[in-house]
């Protein structure tokens, strides 16, 4: 994929990237983290489709600018976990440490957010291996391996060999979230698609949880919006 600019104030980065697939040219702006994305098929000239993004600039910056603010996190950010913000701290000792409506963070400060992001991440792990124990045991299925990652488009994922895969952002989502995430991807091991019998097996191992869907799909962008220096 190639990155070109399209002129004006403010400049706007978009991505290139040819599909086979691809039967029109196409533009996308991720509500995660605000990346355009310029889709077009094999045969079609890059200046071409450069001027199909030319002519709907302003559309783009209108999308832009509907993004949440991005925040850098460090001492002093509020950062939510577990669905609470806590705010980040100067801590003692050699690891992260949550107390109160705080994270405590030892070391240099210029440090601080590889070292909330490694928290977060273990964190993560924990609850969503504990998670996915539990609801494979509910299932009568098991799993191969469970993968953390700091994903774009999705929140968990599941192999056909039955990986299980999560953002370690679910764990500053409401725990309830987390563990409608972790219900639905250890479903797949019984359905590999979004049928109604697979519906049926997400509440039969986990209960309702449309309100929790609603909230990943409102407050999705939200959880994206802290960067970490990554």
């Amino acid at each position: 994929m190639e990155q070109h600019f399209l002129p004006g104030e403010p400049r706007i980065g978009v991505v290139l990237r040819r599909s086979s697939r691809a039967r029109r040219i196409s533009l996308r702006v991720s509500r995660l983290d605000g990346r355009v994305t310029l889709t077009l098929p094999n045969g079609v000239r890059e200046g071409e489709a450069l001027a199909f993004a030319d002519e709907k600039a302003d559309w783009i910056r209108k999308q832009l600018e509907r993004q949440p603010d991005q925040v850098a996190v460090g001492l002093g950010v509020d950062l939510p976990f577990e669905g609470r913000p806590l705010r980040l701290v100067a801590g003692g000792g050699r690891s992260v440490q949550v107390s109160g409506g705080e994270i405590r963070v030892p070391g240099q400060p210029e440090q601080a957010a590889t070292r909330v992001q490694a928290f977060l991440n273990t964190m993560a792990r924990d609850r969503l291996v504990a998670a996915s124990d539990r609801y494979a045991a509910r299932l009568g299925r098991t799993y191969s391996r469970i993968t953390i990652r700091d994903t774009r488009s999705r929140w968990g994922s599941c192999s056909s060999k039955g990986a299980l895969m999560y953002s370690w952002r679910l764990v500053m989502a409401p725990s309830a979230v987390l563990e409608y995430v972790a219900a639905h991807e250890v479903a797949h091991l019984a359905e590999m698609n979004h049928s109604a019998a697979f519906w049926k097996v997400v509440e039969d191992i986990h209960g309702p949880y449309d309100p929790l869907r609603r909230w990943l799909r409102d407050n999705s962008e939200l959880l994206h919006r802290y960067r970490f220096g990554d």
